[in-house]
C-alpha cells in the first residue's frame, strides 16, 4: 500500500510539473505568432484591414479552442489555418498557456461595469452577459473569450465573420454566435465593438522580440 501511494504521488508530481512547464515550452513555440501578435497595433489585411487581436491575457482554454477551430477549418482564415495546421495538440496547449500568462494588467478588472451599457445597445448585449460575464471580462466558461478592452476593429470583423456562410476562405462556424450575430446590422456591430473596446480588461499586446 505504501509503495503504491508513493508511486501515485510521484506520478502526480510528474504530471503537475509537466503542466506547470507548458507556458515555458510555449515560449519556444511562438515564433510564427510574434510577427503579428507581438507588435502593438499590428494590422492584418484579410478580409479587410484591422488590428490583430490582443491574445495575451485570454484564458488558455479559449486560445486552445480558437487555434483548434482554425486548424479544423471551423474558423476560416488562410494565414491562421496554415499556422494552426502546423501545430500538434501539445503545441497548441503550450502556446495557449504561454499567452495566457504573458504580461500583467495594470490593475484588476472591476467586477461591475464602470461605463453602463448605452441604451441603444441594451437589447443587443443583454444575452452576451450570460456568457461573457457582467463586465465582459469574466466568461462563464474558459472557452469563451474575454471581450473587454479588445481592439474595436477586430471585434467588428469577428462578429461579422459569424454571419458569413458558404465562403471557403472567411467565416466562423459557431451555432450560438451565428444566432447572435446574424440579426445585427453593421452599424450595431460597430457600436458594440466600440463600447466593448472602451471597457477595462485583462487583454493586452506584449511586444516580443522575434529572435531570442
Amino acid at each position: 500500500m505504501t509503495r503504491t501511494l508513493t508511486l501515485l504521488l510521484a506520478l502526480a508530481g510528474i504530471f503537475s510539473t509537466a503542466h506547470a512547464q507548458d507556458a515555458q515550452r510555449g515560449s519556444t513555440k511562438v515564433q510564427m505568432c510574434i510577427g503579428c501578435h507581438g507588435i502593438v497595433g499590428y494590422q492584418a489585411d484579410f478580409p479587410q484591414v484591422y488590428k490583430v487581436p490582443k491574445i495575451a491575457g485570454q484564458d488558455p482554454k479559449y486560445i486552445t479552442s480558437a487555434l483548434t477551430a482554425y486548424r479544423a477549418g471551423d474558423r476560416k482564415h488562410p494565414t491562421m489555418h496554415g499556422i494552426a495546421a502546423s501545430l500538434t495538440d501539445e503545441d497548441i496547449a503550450d502556446v495557449a498557456a504561454y499567452y495566457s500568462k504573458l504580461g500583467k494588467p495594470d490593475a484588476p478588472v472591476p467586477a461591475a461595469l464602470e461605463t453602463p451599457v448605452p441604451d441603444k445597445l441594451r437589447t443587443a448585449l443583454a444575452t452576451c452577459v450570460a456568457c461573457h460575464g457582467p463586465n465582459f471580462s469574466t466568461p462563464t466558461d474558459g472557452t469563451i473569450p474575454r471581450l473587454a478592452g479588445q481592439y474595436p476593429d477586430y471585434l467588428t470583423i469577428a462578429l461579422r465573420s459569424y454571419k458569413i456562410e458558404g465562403n471557403p476562405h472567411y467565416g466562423r462556424a459557431n451555432a450560438v454566435m451565428g444566432a447572435m450575430a446574424k440579426p445585427l446590422q453593421d452599424e450595431t456591430i460597430a457600436d458594440i465593438a466600440g463600447y466593448l473596446s472602451s471597457l477595462p480588461g485583462d487583454l493586452r499586446t506584449v511586444p516580443q522580440p522575434k529572435f531570442k
